[in-house]
């Protein structure tokens, strides 16, 4: 119990013994015991802690991430075959082995051990042009990677077999249409509409709001001369469309007038010239079947029909003489223009905003990826092996 001494006042000035301080008055604070900790022994000793871990590197939680992400997508796949009424082909492959063969004619041909793979909608074997070996083995490819006959019944699984059978589909109309040219003036008035048709009018009004001449507002120019220049949005824009539009207004459609889609503080696109439109309509009218839809391809993809006809032009197998042309020409030394290029020329605003901001995962870069196949198949539908 803590007490503290009380003395009176007229006993300051003397000095007390240790004996008579005992004797003084005491006023205790509280009135609680005092108890004092009785230790006990340790008679049951745990094991020693366990060594603290490195933390994981983010790549590997990608990785583990991404495994999981494919075992539950692999599970769903199973639950649905397993859905299936029994005994059904279409939950197995019914097929060993893919190969590509050649007619007397040339044409390519894949066939399903003695299958030959069909067109969709005309049901007649699918044939490849002579000089389009690469986009037969590709077909090929993808007919080999599948796991069962419900897969061949999905286009994003056999995008390749999609766009060449819409080629097919289309060379087989334009033969017929060239055939059947000697007809009455009247008929040919009140025919219907075609692939081709179709795929002009589809592609035409993506001029007016092309990703390539949709260029963002200036910014206002920093007035301390110290201060470092970023280049802005407009600037990264106009540095990839220039080249691309010098090319196609000198090379490919001479003349041409291709004006950006935002004019300055409006948010409407602007229609290009009448006759930049019909000049272009008439340049696809000449394209061929595989050319066109290659074009079509691109221009979905990259929502820009400056890059899909650029990408064309580099790699359509019409426009050889062209390229061996400017190779030796005026314009020696122009840069090639392929997928990565394309893909760049049509995301120069999300990268732009990536490269702030981070990327979103899943998103943007399955984008990314997605682009380039989309790209990467219509070079190999346009390419043939006679381009120089």
């Amino acid at each position: 119990m803590n007490c503290i001494a009380a003395a009176p006042s007229s006993a300051l000035p003397r000095i007390y013994s240790s004996r008579s301080i005992t004797t003084l008055k005491r006023r205790c604070l509280h009135a609680s015991p005092s108890l004092s900790a009785t230790p006990l022994p340790s008679t049951q000793p745990g094991p020693p802690p366990t060594a603290p871990l490195p933390p994981s590197s983010q790549y590997g939680e990608r990785v583990d991430r991404r495994r999981r992400q494919a075992e539950l997508i692999k599970r769903g796949q199973d639950l649905r075959t397993s859905h299936m009424k029994p005994g059904t082909a279409m939950k197995k492959r019914f097929w060993k082995d893919v190969a590509v063969r050649t007619t007397s004619d040339g044409l390519h041909t894949i066939y399903l051990d003695s299958r030959p793979v069909r067109n969709p909608q005309t049901k007649v074997p699918l044939s490849i042009p002579p000089s389009k070996p690469h986009l037969a083995t590709a077909i090929g490819l993808e007919w080999d990677l599948l796991t069962s006959a419900q897969q061949a019944l999905r286009a994003h699984l056999i995008p390749l077999t999609s766009i060449a059978s819409r080629a097919h589909d289309l060379a087989i109309q334009d033969a017929a249409t060239a055939s059947s040219s000697q007809a009455s003036e009247s008929t040919a008035v009140h025919q219907s509409r075609t692939i081709r048709d179709d795929i002009i009018m589809t592609l035409i009004p993506y001029l007016d709001t092309d990703t390539l001449l949709c260029w963002a507002p200036p910014t206002p120019k920093e007035a301390d001369p110290t201060t470092t220049v970023v280049p802005s949005l407009r600037d990264l824009q106009a540095r990839v469309a220039e080249p691309i539009i010098s090319y196609l207004t000198t090379s490919v459609w001479p003349g041409v007038q291709l004006n950006p889609s935002l004019d300055e503080g409006s948010i409407f696109p602007t229609e290009q010239p009448r006759q930049t439109k019909d000049i272009i309509r008439g340049w696809m009218t000449g394209l061929n079947a595989w050319e066109l839809v290659g074009l079509e391809r691109a221009v979905l993809a990259g929502k820009s029909l400056c890059v899909g006809a650029r990408l064309l032009c580099e790699w359509g197998e019409s426009f050889a003489d062209v390229r061996k042309a400017l190779g030796s020409g005026s314009h020696q030394g122009v840069q090639r223009f392929g997928i990565e290029d394309a893909a760049q020329a049509c995301s120069i605003e999300v990268m732009w905003q990536t490269g702030r901001w981070g990327e979103v995962e899943d998103t943007h870069d399955v984008d990314k990826e997605d682009l380039r196949s989309q790209f990467g198949s219509a070079v190999l539908v346009a390419s043939g092996t006679t381009q120089a």
